[in-house]
């Protein structure tokens, strides 16, 4: 199977993983889930740090089951179109951080130069684990890394 195998939109499973659609963007995609996990954000920047967190160990933890079942309903693993990983990355990258377009716009860049340079060990991890957490595991990490600089920046400001 390629990566031209679409999925199936009506199963929600699927229209998870592919983020509402945005990841059925033909050019980067990753870039595409990320901007639409902004819309999901702004809701979520306005809870409390308990519901965010929790809002957070949630998706990811559904994230695993979600990339996993979809990758192998498609039989690609890590398609480029499943984007819920993105979602997850960008909303770690945003803990805690203002609210702001300013700040929004440095985590997207700082979690988007994560996700695709993928410094180790982000690269290793993932091409070591296998399936859905598999998936997830580069964007947390990336989303990790992103935040690590954002939290450096506002102690530091």
């Amino acid at each position: 199977m390629t990566e031209s195998v679409k999925p199936n939109l009506r199963n929600p499973v699927h229209l998870l993983a592919f983020g509402f659609g945005s990841g059925l963007i033909p050019k980067a995609p990753g870039t595409a889930g990320t901007i639409a996990a902004i819309l999901p954000w702004l809701w979520l920047s306005q809870q409390s740090l308990t519901m965010y967190l929790t809002v957070l160990l949630a998706t990811t933890l559904i994230g695993i089951y979600l990339c996993d079942k979809t990758s192998r309903d498609l039989g690609v693993h890590d398609h480029s179109g499943i984007v819920w990983d993105e979602f997850c990355g960008l909303w770690l990258t945003m803990i805690a951080v203002p609210a702001t377009w300013q700040w929004l716009l440095l985590g997207f860049v700082l979690f988007r130069f994560f996700d695709i340079i993928k410094p180790w060990p982000i690269n290793w991890l993932d091409k070591k684990i296998p399936g859905g957490l598999g998936i997830m595991v580069d964007d947390l990490l990336a989303g990790l890394f992103a935040w690590l600089i954002l939290q450096s920046l506002l102690y530091f400001r």
